[in-house]
């Protein structure tokens, strides 16, 4: 078992540069810190006292913003740098965070969300190519996922942390979450050095985006990925199923409570299992157990036939986020990273939106079962999808990595890439 144990430690934490743990650090301290961009809608609610539409749209607002701020983030991670990007944006985030705060009028505060929004997108393209900078190729899918362990690790205790501070006294819930945000910020100014490619500085093109709106292999992956992340999203519409069946609304925290704890537990081994397989083969896969997930809501009506539901689609959101981290890493050539992680962002989070908006349309209209079978349809189409893509993808993959990152023949790399022998 010691020796099991020891060679998983070094398979998953050994090896990664100090400047990575800096940046997974100051994640995991914005992640714990977030108890006000978790429990802005109970807060306007239960506090404010404000009308359940209004503090929907000021949560989409906020989303909105946090999906159009990934695109200038990206573009200025390129231009400008990783830091410089990072340091503007963050520190108003912060201080956006605490104004929203103190805000009353209904206006002030959609202002302020939406602000805070672009505030926070604009940092993710800058912090995820950092994190692509300062490690080596062959550690960018474990850096990554433990990146992803610790946002869910730290969302975790930023729900236990929001419910006592709520409860104390609700302003600070945002004193705490802007403290969070500047503290994080300022790790990052102290220990995180540039670390934006040399070549990226002279040889990024003024053309903004249209590097990556012309690059057809890539906007066809963040397609699907959006579209699988709009699969997952559908959650937010559980509650709606679990009332039909007579429990109570409240119930909905304790079946996704699975989801949070599942990740957390099984996202550092699942990279073992995905590592040296096809991307696109893994894709299908995650497509497939998302849809089959939500498949299964209609015959659900315990708390525990639920909470496996939970279980079977979140089996396929952490497959999904493995397979899509690789690829939008990999997909990128260098000089053009925090564009390209701009654009991905952007698709993921709009599909916060798309996930819930026309998944209540769909169960409103149609029925909650309907809904859960086209998520099913869904999840089968985007299977067929990823295995029409991969090869164009495994084409790409192959001209892209050697030439940019490795100059070693094409043939050291196709394990990796492709997942096949050379």
């Amino acid at each position: 078992m010691f020796f099991l144990m020891s060679q998983w430690w070094r398979q998953t934490v050994v090896g990664l540069p100090v400047t990575f743990w800096y940046l997974w650090t100051a994640s995991l301290i914005n992640r714990i810190g977030a108890v006000g961009q978790l429990y802005l809608g109970v807060y306007l609610l239960s506090v404010r006292h404000f009308d359940a539409a209004y503090a929907g749209l000021v949560i989409g607002l906020g989303g909105a913003g946090t999906a159009l701020g990934a695109l200038p983030g990206g573009i200025l991670a390129d231009r400008w740098g990783r830091r410089p990007t990072m340091l503007a944006a963050g520190i108003p985030a912060a201080i956006t965070m605490l104004v929203l705060g103190h805000a009353t009028g209904r206006t002030s505060i959609l202002v302020l969300a939406t602000l805070l929004g672009v505030f926070l997108g604009a940092v993710r393209p800058a912090f995820t190519a950092s994190i692509i900078d300062v490690v080596s190729v062959e550690d960018r899918s474990r850096a990554l996922n433990l990146n992803y362990w610790a946002f869910n690790l730290g969302s975790g205790a930023a729900a236990l942390l929001a419910g006592v501070l709520v409860r104390m006294e609700p302003a600070l819930l945002f004193a705490v979450n802007a403290g969070g945000l500047l503290f994080s910020t300022l790790l990052l100014a102290w220990k995180v050095p540039e670390t934006r490619p040399a070549t990226a500085a002279t040889t990024a093109k003024p053309t903004g985006l249209g590097v990556v709106a012309r690059d057809r292999v890539f906007m066809t992956f963040v397609v699907l990925a959006m579209l699988g992340w709009t699969m997952i999203e559908t959650n937010k519409i559980l509650p709606a199923a679990l009332t039909d069946d007579g429990l109570d609304v409240t119930s909905y925290g304790q079946v996704i409570v699975v989801n949070m704890a599942l990740i957390v537990i099984g996202q550092l081994f699942l990279l073992r299992l995905t590592d040296h397989r096809r991307r696109e083969h893994v894709l299908a896969a995650s497509a497939v157990v998302t849809g089959l997930g939500f498949g299964l809501v209609p015959f659900a009506d315990t708390l525990w036939a639920y909470a496996f539901t939970v279980a079977v689609w979140t089996s396929g959101e952490m497959l999904m986020t493995v397979a899509n981290s690789a690829l939008t890493v990999k997909l990128a050539p260098p000089e053009a990273r925090g564009r390209y992680q701009g654009v991905f962002s952007f698709g993921l989070t709009a599909a916060m939106f798309v996930g819930p908006a026309l998944g209540g349309l769909i169960a409103g209209r149609f029925g909650p079962d309907i809904l859960w079978v086209s998520v099913f349809g869904l999840g089968l189409l985007l299977a067929a999808a990823h295995l029409a893509a991969g090869p164009p993808q495994n084409r790409r993959l192959t001209q892209l990595l050697p030439a940019s990152e490795t100059g070693t023949p094409a043939r050291s790399s196709c394990r990796d890439e492709t997942g096949t022998a050379a």
